[in-house]
Protein backbone atom coordinates (compact mmCIF):
# COMPACT_ATOMS: atom_id res chain seq x y z
CA UNK A 1 0.00 0.00 0.00
CA UNK A 2 1.70 3.29 -0.66
CA UNK A 3 1.90 5.87 2.16
CA UNK A 4 -1.36 8.42 1.21
CA UNK A 5 -3.10 5.66 0.72
CA UNK A 6 -2.42 4.26 3.86
CA UNK A 7 -2.67 7.54 5.66
CA UNK A 8 -5.98 8.32 3.94
CA UNK A 9 -7.45 4.87 4.93
CA UNK A 10 -7.09 5.73 8.62
CA UNK A 11 -8.07 9.58 7.84
CA UNK A 12 -11.46 8.12 6.50
CA UNK A 13 -12.16 5.77 9.60
CA UNK A 14 -11.20 8.26 11.93
CA UNK A 15 -12.72 11.49 11.21
CA UNK A 16 -9.34 12.85 10.96
CA UNK A 17 -7.72 15.28 8.60
CA UNK A 18 -4.52 14.16 6.82
CA UNK A 19 -2.05 15.80 9.09
CA UNK A 20 -4.03 14.38 12.50
CA UNK A 21 -3.68 10.96 10.71
CA UNK A 22 -0.16 11.23 9.94
CA UNK A 23 0.53 12.39 14.01
CA UNK A 24 -1.49 9.67 15.05
CA UNK A 25 0.46 6.54 12.91
CA UNK A 26 3.91 8.56 13.26
CA UNK A 27 3.20 8.56 17.31
CA UNK A 28 1.43 5.13 17.53
CA UNK A 29 3.70 2.81 15.26
CA UNK A 30 7.03 4.76 16.29
CA UNK A 31 6.56 4.20 20.24
CA UNK A 32 5.24 0.52 19.09
CA UNK A 33 8.59 0.21 17.62
CA UNK A 34 10.37 1.20 21.20
CA UNK A 35 8.08 -1.42 22.71
CA UNK A 36 8.45 -4.52 20.74
CA UNK A 37 10.89 -6.00 17.88
CA UNK A 38 8.75 -5.76 14.73
CA UNK A 39 8.84 -8.60 12.24
CA UNK A 40 9.24 -8.57 8.44
CA UNK A 41 5.66 -9.74 8.47
CA UNK A 42 4.30 -6.60 9.54
CA UNK A 43 6.61 -4.14 8.16
CA UNK A 44 6.74 -5.74 4.37
CA UNK A 45 2.95 -4.82 4.56
CA UNK A 46 3.49 -1.15 5.57
CA UNK A 47 5.15 1.84 3.52
CA UNK A 48 8.68 2.52 3.50
CA UNK A 49 8.24 5.83 5.17
CA UNK A 50 6.29 4.02 8.18
CA UNK A 51 8.60 1.37 8.59
CA UNK A 52 11.13 3.70 9.13
CA UNK A 53 8.96 5.02 12.08
CA UNK A 54 9.15 1.89 13.55
CA UNK A 55 12.71 0.76 13.23
CA UNK A 56 14.34 2.41 16.23
CA UNK A 57 17.77 0.36 16.01
CA UNK A 58 17.51 -0.25 20.16
CA UNK A 59 16.15 -3.30 22.26
CA UNK A 60 12.27 -3.33 22.93
CA UNK A 61 11.43 -1.78 26.42
CA UNK A 62 9.09 -3.54 28.45
CA UNK A 63 6.85 -1.23 29.29
CA UNK A 64 2.92 -1.07 30.23
CA UNK A 65 0.10 0.50 28.07
CA UNK A 66 0.13 3.36 30.12
CA UNK A 67 3.84 4.57 29.14
CA UNK A 68 3.11 3.16 25.53
CA UNK A 69 -0.33 5.68 26.01
CA UNK A 70 1.82 8.35 27.38
CA UNK A 71 4.57 8.30 25.08
CA UNK A 72 2.13 8.31 22.60
CA UNK A 73 0.40 11.62 23.78
CA UNK A 74 3.75 12.85 24.08
CA UNK A 75 4.54 12.33 20.51
CA UNK A 76 1.28 13.40 19.16
CA UNK A 77 0.95 16.55 21.13
CA UNK A 78 -2.70 15.13 22.90
CA UNK A 79 -3.63 14.19 26.21
CA UNK A 80 -3.75 10.57 27.31
CA UNK A 81 -7.32 9.66 26.14
CA UNK A 82 -7.17 11.56 22.56
CA UNK A 83 -3.99 9.26 22.21
CA UNK A 84 -6.02 6.03 23.26
CA UNK A 85 -8.86 6.46 20.52
CA UNK A 86 -6.05 7.52 18.35
CA UNK A 87 -3.75 4.15 18.51
CA UNK A 88 -7.00 2.09 19.17
CA UNK A 89 -7.63 3.19 15.43
CA UNK A 90 -4.00 3.01 14.12
CA UNK A 91 -4.34 -0.59 15.67
CA UNK A 92 -7.24 -0.89 13.13
CA UNK A 93 -5.54 0.39 10.36
CA UNK A 94 -2.99 -2.14 11.09
CA UNK A 95 -5.56 -5.09 10.76
CA UNK A 96 -6.54 -3.50 7.60
CA UNK A 97 -3.58 -3.72 5.71
CA UNK A 98 -1.26 -6.37 7.54
CA UNK A 99 -2.27 -10.57 7.54
CA UNK A 100 -3.85 -12.19 10.55
CA UNK A 101 -0.39 -13.34 11.56
CA UNK A 102 1.19 -10.65 11.86
CA UNK A 103 -1.20 -9.31 14.25
CA UNK A 104 -0.90 -13.10 15.62
CA UNK A 105 3.19 -11.97 16.16
CA UNK A 106 2.61 -8.28 17.42
CA UNK A 107 -0.17 -9.85 20.20
CA UNK A 108 2.33 -12.83 21.50
CA UNK A 109 5.11 -9.95 22.68
CA UNK A 110 2.13 -7.63 24.19
CA UNK A 111 1.07 -8.15 27.65
CA UNK A 112 -2.77 -8.61 28.59
CA UNK A 113 -3.00 -4.78 28.97
CA UNK A 114 -2.97 -4.08 25.60
CA UNK A 115 -5.88 -6.18 24.47
CA UNK A 116 -8.10 -3.14 23.71
CA UNK A 117 -5.73 -1.92 20.89
CA UNK A 118 -4.70 -5.55 19.56
CA UNK A 119 -8.63 -5.97 19.73
CA UNK A 120 -8.82 -3.64 17.30
CA UNK A 121 -6.22 -5.47 14.65
CA UNK A 122 -8.15 -8.49 14.97
CA UNK A 123 -11.53 -6.65 14.67
CA UNK A 124 -13.41 -7.38 17.57
CA UNK A 125 -12.75 -3.80 19.34
CA UNK A 126 -13.48 -3.27 23.04
CA UNK A 127 -15.70 -0.30 23.20
CA UNK A 128 -13.89 1.79 25.92
CA UNK A 129 -16.41 3.72 28.15
CA UNK A 130 -15.08 6.83 28.80
CA UNK A 131 -14.04 7.67 32.46
CA UNK A 132 -16.59 10.59 33.45
CA UNK A 133 -19.13 8.34 32.17
CA UNK A 134 -18.03 5.35 34.48
CA UNK A 135 -17.52 8.03 37.15
CA UNK A 136 -21.21 9.08 36.84
CA UNK A 137 -22.62 5.81 36.52
CA UNK A 138 -21.24 5.04 40.26
CA UNK A 139 -22.27 8.28 41.16
CA UNK A 140 -26.22 7.74 39.80
CA UNK A 141 -26.16 4.43 41.38
CA UNK A 142 -24.95 5.56 44.96
CA UNK A 143 -26.46 8.79 45.26
CA UNK A 144 -22.72 10.69 45.49
CA UNK A 145 -21.47 13.67 44.31
CA UNK A 146 -18.77 13.61 41.77
CA UNK A 147 -15.52 13.64 43.89
CA UNK A 148 -17.15 11.16 46.12
CA UNK A 149 -17.74 8.96 43.73
CA UNK A 150 -14.15 9.23 42.21
CA UNK A 151 -13.14 8.25 45.46
CA UNK A 152 -15.91 5.42 45.90
CA UNK A 153 -14.34 4.16 42.64
CA UNK A 154 -10.60 4.47 43.08
CA UNK A 155 -11.09 2.58 46.85
CA UNK A 156 -13.13 -0.45 44.94
CA UNK A 157 -10.81 -0.97 42.31
CA UNK A 158 -7.42 -0.96 44.27
CA UNK A 159 -9.37 -3.70 46.86
CA UNK A 160 -10.59 -5.53 44.05
CA UNK A 161 -6.84 -5.90 42.43
CA UNK A 162 -5.55 -6.44 46.08
CA UNK A 163 -7.88 -9.17 46.79
CA UNK A 164 -7.81 -11.50 42.83
CA UNK A 165 -5.11 -13.25 41.42
CA UNK A 166 -1.72 -11.92 39.69
CA UNK A 167 -3.15 -10.78 36.10
CA UNK A 168 -6.41 -10.74 36.55
CA UNK A 169 -6.17 -6.95 37.36
CA UNK A 170 -3.97 -6.44 34.29
CA UNK A 171 -6.43 -7.56 32.25
CA UNK A 172 -9.27 -5.09 33.76
CA UNK A 173 -6.46 -2.27 32.67
CA UNK A 174 -6.80 -3.54 28.96
CA UNK A 175 -10.41 -2.47 29.10
CA UNK A 176 -11.32 0.34 31.14
CA UNK A 177 -10.41 4.14 30.66
CA UNK A 178 -7.03 5.64 31.41
CA UNK A 179 -7.81 7.12 34.45
CA UNK A 180 -9.35 4.34 36.14
CA UNK A 181 -5.94 2.07 35.55
CA UNK A 182 -4.03 3.73 38.28
CA UNK A 183 -5.74 2.31 41.39
CA UNK A 184 -5.71 -1.07 39.45
CA UNK A 185 -2.24 -0.89 39.45
CA UNK A 186 -1.80 -0.13 43.53
CA UNK A 187 -3.67 -2.85 44.61
CA UNK A 188 -2.01 -5.45 42.34
CA UNK A 189 1.21 -4.23 43.51
CA UNK A 190 -0.07 -5.02 47.20
CA UNK A 191 -1.72 -8.12 46.13
CA UNK A 192 -0.35 -11.55 45.93
CA UNK A 193 0.39 -14.07 42.82
CA UNK A 194 -2.50 -16.19 44.24
CA UNK A 195 -6.00 -14.74 44.88
CA UNK A 196 -6.62 -14.02 48.58
CA UNK A 197 -10.65 -15.09 49.35
CA UNK A 198 -11.54 -12.06 50.94
CA UNK A 199 -14.85 -12.80 52.82
CA UNK A 200 -17.21 -10.07 51.82
CA UNK A 201 -17.06 -8.05 55.29
CA UNK A 202 -13.42 -7.49 55.09
CA UNK A 203 -13.16 -5.95 51.32
CA UNK A 204 -16.19 -3.73 52.46
CA UNK A 205 -13.74 -2.70 55.58
CA UNK A 206 -10.75 -2.62 53.60
CA UNK A 207 -12.85 0.15 51.00
CA UNK A 208 -14.13 2.16 53.74
CA UNK A 209 -10.38 2.34 54.83
CA UNK A 210 -9.53 3.59 51.67
CA UNK A 211 -12.38 5.74 51.44
CA UNK A 212 -12.33 7.51 54.52
CA UNK A 213 -15.99 6.60 54.51
CA UNK A 214 -17.11 6.94 57.98
CA UNK A 215 -21.02 6.43 58.29
CA UNK A 216 -21.24 6.08 54.83
CA UNK A 217 -23.19 2.91 52.88
CA UNK A 218 -20.04 1.71 51.31
CA UNK A 219 -21.89 -1.86 50.68
CA UNK A 220 -23.91 0.15 48.37
CA UNK A 221 -20.89 2.24 46.50
CA UNK A 222 -18.81 -1.15 46.75
CA UNK A 223 -22.65 -2.11 44.58
CA UNK A 224 -22.03 0.59 42.24
CA UNK A 225 -18.83 0.34 41.08
CA UNK A 226 -18.78 -3.27 40.59
CA UNK A 227 -22.14 -3.52 38.91
CA UNK A 228 -20.69 -0.24 36.71
CA UNK A 229 -17.70 -2.66 35.99
CA UNK A 230 -19.79 -5.16 34.96
CA UNK A 231 -21.39 -2.66 31.91
CA UNK A 232 -17.94 -0.93 31.02
CA UNK A 233 -16.41 -4.74 30.67
CA UNK A 234 -16.78 -7.96 28.56
CA UNK A 235 -18.74 -10.76 30.07
CA UNK A 236 -15.36 -12.28 29.86
CA UNK A 237 -13.04 -9.92 31.92
CA UNK A 238 -15.78 -9.29 34.01
CA UNK A 239 -16.40 -12.77 34.95
CA UNK A 240 -12.59 -13.66 34.88
CA UNK A 241 -12.15 -11.18 38.03
CA UNK A 242 -15.09 -12.19 39.56
CA UNK A 243 -14.32 -15.99 39.66
CA UNK A 244 -11.48 -15.18 41.74
CA UNK A 245 -13.87 -13.91 44.69
CA UNK A 246 -16.01 -15.61 47.02
CA UNK A 247 -19.77 -16.30 45.72
CA UNK A 248 -21.04 -13.37 48.48
CA UNK A 249 -20.00 -10.76 46.13
CA UNK A 250 -22.25 -11.27 43.45
CA UNK A 251 -24.95 -10.05 46.10
CA UNK A 252 -23.35 -6.53 45.17
CA UNK A 253 -24.15 -6.47 41.78
CA UNK A 254 -27.43 -5.25 40.63
CA UNK A 255 -29.70 -5.34 37.53
CA UNK A 256 -28.39 -3.84 34.84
Amino acid sequence: MEYEEFIGTLSRYAGLDEDEAERAVRATLGTLGERLSVGEGLLGRLPERVRAWMRTGRDPEPFDVDEFLRRVAEREGVDVEVAARHAREVFWLLGEVTAPGAIDGVAACLPEDFESLVAEARRRGVRIMPAEEFLARVASRAGLEAADAHRATEAVLETLAECVAEGRAENLIGELAVPLHEPLKRGAAEGRAEAVRVPLEDFVLRVAERQRADGQDVRGHASAVLTTLREATTERGFLDVMAGLPDEYRTLLTGR
